[in-house]
């Protein structure tokens, strides 16, 4: 985004000459616009961002696009049990873990356009900062828990999953230093460091994914291209069948793998 753009933005977004000037100084010193001005463009959308919270990037919308082609059937579609899909998404299940403002989530409901009342979302992060604007996000259509992964989710869920999706921390933890400051230091570390290799909070949720996703079910993991065969092989690991999907654009990679 150019600066001209960026005054625009602020200028909006300020209610007096004293709150911009505050917004400017805000932002000469690093802290990044989207928690500045309390929003973040996702899929056409407005999400609600506060400082201090993982601000979700474009490249993230690979997720959504490949978990809304799952469940229109476009691509690798979910394989119905009995009952289920029957005139709709009436019973669909669809989880967004390590959720931060719940993007994912909200975008996918958003590009599903029902009203149905049976569809059921939810999200979870272990960082309440985040999960409180989760909450603004998804609103009445979703449930929103704080904990670790699937601990904080409801075990009811458990075996019925149809939909999983993650946008789980993946920057190796010696690389953070490297990263940018308006994520290094502007951002919750937690929502960053993925370990040595940058793997380990993935491998966490591939590993349990079996025990909760649906006969048919998919994991859709964002990861980067050079961790992508990692992240497959833990896939495959778990008993899952994995694939890579990319998106030039986006700059953008993300596995995408099914319950047997």
């Amino acid at each position: 985004m150019f600066a001209e753009e960026e005054a625009e933005l602020l200028a909006s977004a300020a209610t007096d000459p004293a709150t911009l000037a505050s917004m400017v100084e805000r932002r000469v010193a690093g802290e990044p616009l989207e928690a500045i001005v309390g929003w973040a463009s996702f899929c056409g959308l407005r999400i609600v961002v506060a400082p201090g919270v993982f601000v979700p990037r474009r490249r993230t919308e690979l997720l959504v696009r490949e978990a809304l082609a799952i469940v229109r059937h476009e691509n690798a579609p979910i394989r119905p049990r009995e009952g289920r899909f029957r005139g709709g998404l009436s019973g669909l299940a669809v989880v967004e873990l390590c959720c931060g403002t719940a993007a994912v989530a909200a975008a996918i409901l958003d590009g599903l356009g029902t009203s149905d009342d049976e569809l059921e979302v939810h999200a979870s992060d272990i960082d309440p900062r985040t999960t409180a604007c989760a909450r603004e996000n998804l609103g009445e259509r979703g449930q929103v828990h704080t904990g670790d992964l699937y601990d904080a989710l409801p075990a009811t869920l458990r075996g019925r999953v149809d939909v999983l999706v993650a946008n789980a921390p993946y920057v190796p933890t010696d690389a953070i230093a490297t990263m940018p400051p308006e994520a290094r230091d502007h951002e919750p570390r937690v929502a960053l460091d993925g370990g040595t290799d940058g793997l380990d909070v993935q491998r966490r949720i591939i590993h349990d994914a079996p025990e909760w996703l649906s006969p048919g079910g998919h994991l859709l993991i964002e990861t980067s291209r050079r961790q992508a065969a990692g992240t497959v092989a833990a896939c495959e690991a778990a008993g899952l069948v994995a694939r890579v999907v990319a998106d030039d654009d986006l700059d953008a990679t993300a596995v995408v793998a099914v319950a047997p």
